[in-house]
């Protein structure tokens, strides 16, 4: 399959929070950049389930005794940052309670979860190449109080506050606790990739002080998100620790809070091609931080 990506500086066909009314526009990309063969690391129908609906649930994807070791490392840095005054640790919109920890492959056995040879091959046969981690981050929701992550797409975000030129990235999420459907999971509409939503409201000066703990500008409106979930409805893959979600860099997701007793931490580790580094931020400010958007 071709490229139609450069590291030029191209026109901006996904504009987003610079008009005053919200657009759904369609997809200019690929989803999946490879061709199938049999040597590929999916089967034809789990490539094509991710082409068509911009995800693909993989359960007890990592061993027991793997997830073992990163659930305790969890636990570790949970430990850390709750008396931390890093950046990378990201608190709660109403308490001083650790929601995320940014930057969790830079070292470690995180580092060494990133490059899982498995996982790799996946997701360079996904998105047709060499990759490398935009964005790693641990999110936390205990039981009873862990906050909610409202409805967005994540393209919108990394293409107008980071810069990402085109659709060529992807999101594997890996459950360090089992996944139901009443403590939080992710939530994906099915589909919902192939639309972008352009959203309005001009971007405040440093946006991310306050977006990654509760986002406020770069979510879908109500209407364009009722008219995705009509189209495509919502997906809650859920399953045991060890278990992952592969989901593409545009499709509209969030997850409701979690007010059972059964915590759930997932990590996310955020895959771009190397043939779509960002550049400057399509809103005309200043970049966000390295430990939220890779550079080099």
């Amino acid at each position: 399959m071709s490229n139609p990506q450069t590291n030029v500086r191209e026109i901006d066909v996904y504009p987003s929070r610079i008009h005053s009314e919200p657009a759904i526009l369609e997809r200019q990309d690929p989803v999946v950049y490879s061709e199938w063969t049999e040597s590929s690391p999916l089967s034809k129908e789990q490539s094509d389930f991710y082409d068509k609906n911009g995800y693909l649930f993989l359960e007890g994807f990592f061993s027991e005794a793997e997830v073992n070791v990163w659930r305790q490392e969890l636990r570790n840095m949970w430990e850390q940052a709750r008396t931390s005054n890093a950046e990378e640790v990201i608190r709660e919109p109403d308490s001083q309670e650790v929601r995320s920890i940014f930057a969790v492959h830079r070292e470690g056995v995180f580092a060494e979860l990133a490059k899982h040879p498995s996982l790799v091959g996946i997701v360079q046969y996904l998105l047709g190449g060499d990759t490398y981690i935009h964005q790693s981050r641990i999110n936390f929701k205990p039981g009873f109080n862990g906050k909610e992550f409202y409805w967005h797409s994540d393209f919108e975000t990394w293409h107008v506050e980071d810069g990402m030129p085109r659709m060529r990235a992807l999101s594997c999420s890996i459950a360090l606790e089992d996944n139901y459907s009443f403590n939080g999971p992710l939530m994906v509409v099915p589909g919902s990739h192939r639309k972008f939503v352009s959203c309005v409201g001009q971007t405040p000066k440093d946006h991310y002080k306050s977006s990654l703990r509760r986002q406020e500008y770069g979510v879908p409106d109500p209407d364009s998100l009722t008219a995705l979930v009509r189209e495509g409805g919502i997906d809650t893959p859920t399953g045991k620790a060890g278990s992952i979600l592969l989901f593409d860099c545009n499709i509209m997701h969030g997850s409701n809070s979690n007010i059972s007793p059964m915590p759930r931490s997932n990590v996310f580790l955020v895959y771009n091609s190397v043939d779509n580094r960002i550049g400057e931020p399509f809103s005309g400010q200043k970049p966000r931080p390295a430990h939220i958007a890779t550079r080099e």
